[in-house]
């Protein structure tokens, strides 16, 4: 049975609300969230629903059933108040996320399932935060890794996989950072993660240009010709499957749909709005090339609804099914 961590996110958000939520279910591999008791059980008597923490064993597997969760306590500083931010409690949520990795890398848990925090309490000068995926990748010592979002199928389309070559940068700096050797480096993260972690022995990816129209040949900017189609050409010769550089308006059609196992965007805001429209609440965000399977919810911490009981669970529930198949994947690789 997989041990997958759970972290309570931003404790004045909806991360803990949707914790309680959660576990109104029977899963079938271990829980284990990493939160502030006190928290989890407020938000339960808010909600009105049942829930018994259990002292996590690290060496327990089995599953619990619904209304309790293992707990691996993860203490704050001072109480959290629904929809009121407190900086005081950033180095404890830092804490929380460090235990997870922590025990990832170690073992102890398989993967690690994130709700949402707050990236302007974590925020400092001193100790810059971007993200959980910036966040992760620099307490495992990776290179490069990926983030990719990924909307769910049904009988009437495929999945929709969208990664991104560059994340939470500002747009006036994407272009610089589309070069050569990192873009490579995502492009090949991106395959290998494909074939560990959803078992597609070779993955067909759809690889989107910078510029309106691609670029039409160099006269809207030169990045695809002078960067992005020489390096598609290489790795094609090398055995990679890589359509592009295809133009972002026209990309996400059904045919190409139907014949790409991902898309891959040059920046945040140029692939994530399609895969929202489609999938908002109910999408995964996926960190590929981590030691460990690392997913997270598709939305923030929602501080306007915290506390009030309206928090939908489904993207958090995506996101630990998301990660019990990743594991699969890479058990039957």
């Amino acid at each position: 049975m997989h041990r997958i961590a759970l972290t309570a996110g931003e404790p004045a958000g909806i991360g803990p609300e949707l914790l309680v939520r959660v576990a109104q279910q029977a899963w079938p591999f271990r829980i284990v969230a990493i939160a502030d008791r006190r928290c989890l059980h407020e938000a339960a008597a808010r909600l009105g629903l049942p829930l018994t923490l259990v002292e996590d064993d690290p060496g327990q597997r089995a599953p619990l059933p619904a209304g309790q969760l293992a707990l691996h306590p993860a203490p704050l500083f001072f109480p959290a108040t629904p929809g009121r931010l407190d900086a005081r409690n950033a180095d404890a949520i830092l804490a929380m996320l460090r235990s997870a990795a922590d025990g990832a890398g170690h073992g102890r848990f398989d993967a690690i399932v994130t709700a949402p925090v707050q990236k302007s309490v974590l925020d400092r000068a001193d100790a810059p935060f971007s993200g959980h995926t910036e966040f992760f990748q620099a307490l495992a010592g990776i290179q490069q890794v990926v983030m990719m979002l990924v909307a769910p199928g049904d009988a009437a389309r495929p999945p929709l996989r969208v990664a991104l070559a560059t994340t939470h940068l500002p747009l006036r700096a994407v272009a610089d950072a589309i070069q050569p050797e990192p873009l490579e480096h995502c492009i090949r993260v991106l395959d290998a993660g494909l074939k560990r972690d959803y078992g597609i022995a070779r993955p067909r990816i759809c690889v989107l240009g910078l510029n309106p129209h691609a670029g039409e040949d160099g006269h809207f900017g030169d990045e695809e010709t002078r960067v992005i189609a020489p390096l598609l050409r290489r790795l094609r010769a090398q055995g990679l499957l890589l359509e592009g550089p295809r133009s972002a308006d026209t990309a996400f059609s059904p045919q190409r749909l139907a014949s790409s196992d991902a898309f891959l965007a040059m920046y945040h805001d140029q692939g994530l709005p399609v895969l929202k429209f489609a999938s908002f609440g109910h999408a995964v965000n996926v960190t590929l090339g981590l030691p460990y399977v690392r997913t997270s919810v598709d939305h923030g911490t929602a501080l306007d609804i915290a506390g009030r009981g309206e928090a939908d669970p489904g993207s958090l529930k995506a996101a630990l099914t998301e990660a019990a198949r990743m594991l699969d994947a890479r058990a039957h690789g």
